[in-house]
């Protein structure tokens, strides 16, 4: 059997959940849409279920696959329904939506619920991406209280560069949030999981913790305790001296700078490993870092065990883990860390414990 596989820390998303609830303060959807961002909805919401005060997704559809599985908490769809035959479902799985255009609050107008609707009402503080402007919140609000079919409100926004500490526009979006709102009642939800971390000044009622549930810190240089979820792993299959000189792989990218011993991984993009990495990236053999070298192929990747005399055929590869940070490695692509593990794919997907 390939030994390609993503190892998922149930308790680790356990121990990221509770301590972003803590930091914050009130409760807090966890958000698991985009497949749990990559590492598995069901069993990351399962996992979540006896803690968590809710869940958020994406759209209708990631929502009743968590309803089949059993999961009976708050689910709040966040890009809200895409036409009122999805209300229906909505009710009919008590579900909660955003409501972030004036589009959606007519499909609520034409509906005949069953029972009063849930919705989040969305404002555009800023990132100009969804949501009300300042002077339509208000309207928007009382025109959902007087439809008749809907139940609680709660009002929220999202933030731009919440990772970003040294960067102003998130105290704006606040203050122009708290202007536009101050004379609408209900509960309020502002922080991501940069300002769950960064800015105490958003906390509010609901949080909505994404990214760093799965242990990818959103502040840089920040000294939050966050454990790893996924741990992307395989092993060598096949070892190779090559001289000095000696070019290495597609386009022979790495020139081998001494005499060097050449681990063969079976790992490559389209397992969601990223091609753009530069050579030197780091990775892990049986726990000892030494770096990539040469161009990430289709199925395989190389790694330098020159320093490593002991490893050889079947010793272990961590890609990133507990001991190399996904987000150095999406530093290293170019990207982020919401990317590469969403990314991850045709690998096996084990939940130990």
């Amino acid at each position: 059997m390939r030994p390609a596989r993503a190892l998922i820390d149930l308790d680790a998303l356990r121990h990221n959940y509770l301590l972003a609830r803590s930091r914050h303060g009130g409760r807090a959807l966890a958000v698991v849409k985009a497949n749990a961002y990559g590492h598995g909805a069901i069993p990351c919401a399962r996992a979540l279920a006896p803690d968590a005060d809710g869940f958020a997704v994406a759209f209708l559809e990631e929502a009743l696959e968590l309803r089949a599985a059993g999961i009976d908490q708050p689910i709040l769809l966040l890009e809200g329904v895409f036409s009122g035959d999805e209300l229906d479902e909505v009710v009919r799985h008590d579900l909660w939506i955003v409501v972030h255009h004036a589009e959606q609050i007519r499909m609520i107008d034409h509906a005949r619920p069953a029972l009063p609707i849930e919705v989040w009402l969305k404002m555009n503080s800023g990132m100009n991406r969804a949501g009300f402007l300042s002077h339509e919140m208000l309207p928007a609000w009382q025109r959902l209280k007087d439809c008749g079919k809907v139940g609680n409100i709660t009002l929220m926004t999202h933030f731009a560069r919440a990772d970003e500490p040294e960067v102003i526009s998130t105290t704006e979006q606040i203050v122009a949030f708290d202007a536009a709102t101050r004379e609408i009642p209900g509960p309020r939800s502002l922080a991501n999981s940069g300002a769950i971390l960064g800015w105490p000044e958003a906390h509010r009622d609901w949080a909505r913790p994404g990214i760093l549930l799965y242990g990818a810190d959103p502040m840089p240089g920040a000294p939050n305790p966050l454990r790893p979820v996924m741990t992307l792993e395989s092993s060598i299959m096949a070892v190779r001296e090559i001289p000095q000189g000696a070019p290495l792989g597609y386009g022979g990218r790495f020139c081998a700078d001494r005499p060097t011993r050449v681990g063969l991984v079976a790992m490559g993009y389209a397992d969601g490993y990223p091609r753009t990495v530069p050579n030197g990236t780091p990775v892990a053999v049986d726990g000892i870092r030494t770096r990539l070298i040469g161009r990430v192929s289709m199925d395989m990747l190389t790694v330098d065990l020159t320093d490593l005399p002991q490893a050889g055929i079947g010793s272990r590869v961590e890609l990133w883990g507990n001991n190399i940070p996904v987000n150095r490695i999406a530093e290293a692509a170019g990207t982020i860390s919401y990317e590469l593990l969403c990314n991850v794919k045709r690998v096996r997907f084990e939940y130990p414990g």
